[in-house]
């Protein structure tokens, strides 16, 4: 049976479309859910085993990012969303998911406290929205969402996107391999937090990350929206290297890797 997909939407949140395709595509059964249909509990999370918040801009990002909703959300269902992800389930933040899910304090829940607010997703060091193209590394070896995920290439669009815990979390968060993915240049180094590799600035070029188990990712670009080979910015350049090299066209990036991992991660039990 197909997993069951959350894609959760309104006030603002966007990429909804994008996000149920790529996981319809893989193996995975989506729909849109309005944040109001689960906090009236005309729907139930108990129904899904995937939890998604996509991008965009909820409230307008009008009282930081990501906070107005994850208020709304606490207030409402903060029980049901900790009972959720104390089940065996998986949960994605995308961009503004992300920073929902920081606020939400299901991330990075260092020592397991889910619940508690313990990072920030801070303005972007440009101190301007910054929307490009970025290369990532896979560095986790337990997040879910990654097996068999090496290296990326895929859009990025947020002005608020700077990782930051506090020196020591920051230490034990790379010392519990929660570091999913970090920015890296065109030749596969480590940006060191220099722009534009590193769009935002975050300490140890930080991009994404997962809970202690390894079932909750966040990560700041979007793995949505470049799915088709053909997507890419440089897509005819490539397109003419593996014409002239007699090589397939792939139909797909590296990306969609991403969402495979979902469904097989609840085939396989």
């Amino acid at each position: 049976m197909k997993p069951k997909v959350c894609v959760l939407g309104g006030y603002g949140i966007n990429s909804e479309d994008e996000t149920i395709f790529a996981f319809n595509e893989t193996g995975s059964e989506a729909e849109f859910v309005h944040v109001n249909e689960i906090i009236s509990r005309e729907k139930s999370l108990e129904d899904y085993q995937i939890l998604v918040f996509p991008g965009g801009f909820s409230y307008g990002d009008h009282t930081g990012s990501g906070k107005a909703m994850a208020n709304k959300l606490m207030n409402n269902i903060g029980e049901e969303l900790l009972k959720f992800v104390a089940r065996d389930t998986l949960v994605l933040g995308i961009c503004n998911g992300f920073q929902i899910l920081v606020a939400l304090g299901l991330l990075p829940a260092l020592d397991g406290e889910y619940g508690t607010r313990q990072a920030g997703l801070l303005r972007n060091d440009s101190a301007r929205f910054v929307c490009r193209y970025v290369n990532l590394k896979k560095v986790s070896e337990k997040c879910v969402w990654t097996k068999g995920v090496e290296r990326i290439f895929l859009p990025a669009a947020h002005g608020e996107g700077h990782f930051y815990l506090e020196q020591a979390a920051l230490e034990k968060l790379a010392k519990n391999d929660q570091i999913v993915f970090q920015y890296i240049d065109e030749n596969g180094n480590l940006a060191k937090k220099r722009f534009p590799a590193n769009p935002n600035g975050a300490d140890l070029d930080i991009a994404g990350i997962c809970d202690p188990s390894g079932r909750i990712l966040g990560m700041m670009p979007h793995p949505e929206r470049s799915l088709f080979f053909s997507n890419r910015p440089d897509f005819t350049l490539q397109r003419e290297k593996l014409l002239r090299a007699g090589k397939e066209l792939p139909k797909w990036t590296e990306n969609i890797k991403i969402f495979e991992n979902a469904a097989n991660y609840f085939a396989d039990k």
